[in-house]
């Protein structure tokens, strides 16, 4: 399945369903909220600026990404930092040696484990699939047929962790770290990693 079936924007859309349906839950529970602590959301939500070794070329890139994270009920004590999460990202900043249209995008979720070590700053290990997009930023084999082979798309696998440093009362600093595996592309597995830089509001945590 090639990105020309698919629209460009589709992974803004989809970050904006993922935000709409965040909006939708914290209108939902405005009322209990003001009941006392049992009314907070059961989520965070962030973002931040990504830089990445997409494994093409010579030049890194840059782009920005989103989450939420939602912890699984019913977990016994020692699996009370489980999370799902889902992510999206964009690469597409600083094509360099690349063509210009160049660029990575993936979403998708999985599974994220807090491990709570001190009041303010924690450690977390997460395992995501998602669905990737690339852009070659021109046509990779020939341009002379009649649908020339400038994008592809698949299923993505990437495992990652962090940190994350309370900034202020429910605020919270993340740096995150990913490898990505993208399988069976021109015979081999391509492999974009890099790091992403943002804050998340907890809605779970007191503001105290």
């Amino acid at each position: 399945m090639h990105l020309s079936s698919i629209p460009r924007h589709f992974f803004k859309l989809m970050m904006a369903a993922i935000f709409a349906a965040t909006a939708s839950s914290v209108y939902s529970q405005v009322v209990p909220a003001t009941r006392g602590s049992a009314g907070r959301l059961p989520l965070s939500v962030g973002g931040g600026y990504s830089y990445f070794d997409v494994d093409w070329g010579k030049t890194r890139m840059g782009g920005y990404a989103g989450w939420i994270d939602v912890p699984m009920p019913g977990m016994p004590y020692f699996l009370n930092g489980l999370m799902i999460e889902a992510e999206g990202r964009d690469v597409l900043w600083n094509p360099g040696d690349k063509g210009k249209t160049f660029s990575q995008r993936t979403g998708g979720g999985g599974v994220l484990y807090e491990m709570h070590r001190f009041r303010n700053f924690k450690l977390y290990a997460k395992g995501l699939v998602s669905y990737g997009f690339i852009d070659f930023g021109g046509c990779l084999v020939s341009c002379n047929t009649t649908h020339p082979y400038t994008n592809d798309s698949r299923v993505t696998y990437a495992p990652g962790g962090g940190m994350e440093y309370r900034i202020h009362r429910n605020i919270w600093a993340r740096a995150d770290y990913e490898y990505q595996f993208w399988p069976h592309f021109l015979g081999k597995t391509l492999d974009p990693q890099g790091f992403t830089f943002g804050a998340m509001y907890d809605f779970r945590r007191s503001q105290r």
